[in-house]
């Protein structure tokens, strides 16, 4: 999916994959992390998500990439506060303490930009990108993460010839073939959730699991 694709999206107010509280899995999992306090907090792909503010409030620097300034606007919006805004090369970067917003498309952001990476935090990331992309965004997020670097990675798995993604089916061999070569990787849990999901149901899929893996950055 192109940058205007989800510019597109944005415009026409269609962000349904957004929750409208803090993921459970996140508060359950992220200990399973052990990051100290202030430990610097990627989340790429971020949207409006309101997992930005738990992520920031239980302590730690977060850092949230997504191409679109309407995102920005509604994670400062729900936090009631004017963020400080510069310009970085192609990036608008909106700012408070704990929380940076760099608006521009992921695949542009560079290691100078982004800074220290202790964590990464993907839940809507990866399964945003149709297959061919995701090659790039694995060897993009892994370089901008240094050795150790942990992240919590959440996928869906479902038969992806029952529905078109976005969100696309991400199986647990494919996230072994993108993160292998440079991350270990560890299976946390995976969870039936096709009843607490009624809209992809209605799209026609007879099964969905929500799979979590922790990855720590090997080399």
């Amino acid at each position: 999916m192109t940058p205007s694709f989800w510019l597109e999206r944005w415009a026409r107010g269609e962000t349904g994959f957004h929750l409208p509280a803090v993921n459970p899995h996140l508060m359950q999992y992220w200990p399973h992390l052990q990051l100290p306090h202030g430990a610097r907090v990627l989340v790429p792909l971020a949207g409006k998500s309101v997992d930005l503010a738990w992520l920031r409030a239980e302590g730690f620097v977060v850092t949230a990439i997504d191409v679109s300034p309407l995102a920005a606007e509604a994670v400062f919006g729900a936090l009631g506060v004017t963020p400080l805004r510069s310009r970085h090369a192609d990036f608008e970067v909106l700012a408070i303490p704990g929380l940076r917003f760099l608006v521009g498309d992921f695949f542009a952001a560079t290691a100078a930009l982004v800074g220290q990476v202790d964590a990464v935090y993907d839940r809507a990331a990866l399964i945003a990108l149709p297959p061919d992309r995701r090659p790039a965004y694995a060897a993009q997020l892994s370089g901008l993460q240094g050795a150790g670097a942990r992240s919590l990675l959440v996928g869906f798995e479902y038969a992806q010839t029952e529905m078109h993604g976005p969100p696309f089916a991400v199986h647990a061999a494919e996230v072994r073939a993108l993160f292998g070569a440079t991350h270990a990787i560890e299976s946390l849990a995976h969870v039936d959730i096709l009843d607490e999901e009624p809209k992809f149901r209605a799209r026609g899929i007879s099964a969905l699991v929500e799979r979590l893996y922790a990855l720590r950055r090997t080399g």
